[in-house]
């Protein structure tokens, strides 16, 4: 365990001349941050603002204190009601992290994970009532005869903090695949009680049709109870050919939700080169892949039939291209950063950097690039009920991190 604090201001003036907070902001007034050559250049967004947002002001001085080290491969960090953190690593552990950065033992009676390529220990999740029943939800690549699949469980965690106790699996994904890409997955559970889990379409081009087929649980937002059953408002029960649990199809590789502070669903998925998407998510709604998207194939060919709309299915509110590789959103409500509040911040591991997205209504407005002198790949972002904001980065010797205001 290692502790060390770092002041970051970002109160300098702009370097590009942009008022994005305001709703006055266009991109005829202003500058995008992003200026590298698009990957597909050739592609035009749907919308004005859909892409390349004008630059949002600098408007925050921040402390980063690095709680801790040595951590392998965090994929989520959970604060607790009581100011410690629940942490995974991908190889299978997760861990409890002191508010000063004392790293626990791993907690015992967790399942086995495929830990191949992708998979492993992803997303971890608090029961909306962990107060009362110390619940814990968490998503993992599980490995099954033939292959693996995202799955998800649940225990009780001991009054002793050392163990998940009451383990049961509430959703396994279907089809099982042998593969090590694409497992998605983040957890979140909505204002409505329900938990919202999403999926990867496994990558390979035999598996990615399946984010467009009614059959598979590849590709889709799943809806269920918090026991793992399903709720009879999803908009597919009782259609036959539909697995009951979806709640929108059409994505690639989700690793990143958030509910909004008016209720609002929103993910962030990864395109290929090009094309990350930023989707507002609605009940029933096909959000295109691979029938639609932007950006291109890794080989520089064209997606499909190289088309980035169609009749029926839903545009991204916004897409990056270049892409930023997301993972880990947080809507920030907090007090400690006025100047944050309502922001969507968005962890980009491809360009190691913290992504402040202003948005007004459905429309990004302005983005800003965070922590990007510190080199980091940044897997999750999530903010405590004091207001600060805790990443973790995708490394082998991964971080803790604790973003405070400065001075």
């Amino acid at each position: 365990m290692k502790r060390n604090t770092f002041r970051l201001v970002l109160a300098s003036p702009l370097l590009l001349s942009c008022a994005a907070a305001s709703s006055q902001t266009s991109p005829s007034n202003c500058q995008p941050l992003e200026t590298r050559a698009a990957n597909a250049p050739s592609q035009r967004p749907a919308f004005a603002s859909q892409t390349r947002a004008c630059a949002a002001p600098r408007s925050a001085a921040v402390k980063v204190t690095v709680l801790a080290t040595g951590l392998v491969k965090p994929w989520a960090v959970e604060p607790l009601p009581d100011g410690t953190l629940l942490v995974t690593e991908k190889p299978g552990r997760m861990r409890i992290v002191s508010a000063s950065g004392q790293v626990g033992a791993p907690l015992a009676g967790l399942p086995a994970v495929d830990a191949r390529g992708q998979g492993g220990l992803l997303d971890v999740a608090l029961s909306p009532s962990f107060a009362s029943d110390r619940t814990v939800y968490w998503s993992y690549s599980e490995p099954r005869s033939g292959g693996n699949g995202t799955s998800v469980a649940k225990g009780v965690l001991s009054a002793d903090r050392t163990r998940l106790e009451q383990v049961s699996v509430i959703l396994r994904t279907s089809p099982t695949y042998d593969g090590d890409k694409h497992f998605g997955s983040r957890l979140a559970f909505g204002p409505d009680g329900m938990l919202y889990v999403t999926t990867g379409e496994r990558s390979d081009r035999a598996t990615r049709p399946q984010a467009q087929q009614a059959d598979s649980h590849l590709g889709k937002i799943l809806r269920i109870r918090p026991d793992g059953s399903v709720p009879p408002d999803n908009p597919f029960v009782g259609r036959a050919g539909f697995r009951p649990e979806i709640w929108t199809l059409g994505q690639r590789n989700v690793q990143a939700a958030a509910f909004d502070p008016k209720g609002g669903l929103w993910v962030v998925e990864m395109g290929t080169r090009g094309g990350d998407e930023l989707n507002y998510i609605e009940k029933g709604k096909n959000y295109g892949w691979p029938l639609i998207a932007y950006g291109e194939e890794y080989s520089g060919l064209a997606i499909g039939e190289g088309a980035t709309s169609r009749e029926g299915l839903t545009q991204p509110v916004y897409y990056w291209d270049p892409v930023i590789a997301p993972s880990g959103a947080q809507w920030y409500t907090g007090d400690a950063f006025p100047a944050w509040k309502g922001n969507l911040f968005v962890g980009g591991m491809k360009d190691k950097k913290l992504v402040r997205l202003v948005i007004e209504g459905q429309r990004v407005v302005g983005e800003e690039w965070l922590l990007t002198e510190r080199g980091k790949r940044i897997r999750d972002v999530r903010q405590d009920a004091a207001g600060a904001l805790f990443i973790v980065t995708d490394e082998e010797d991964g971080e803790l991190w604790k973003i405070t205001p400065g001075s």
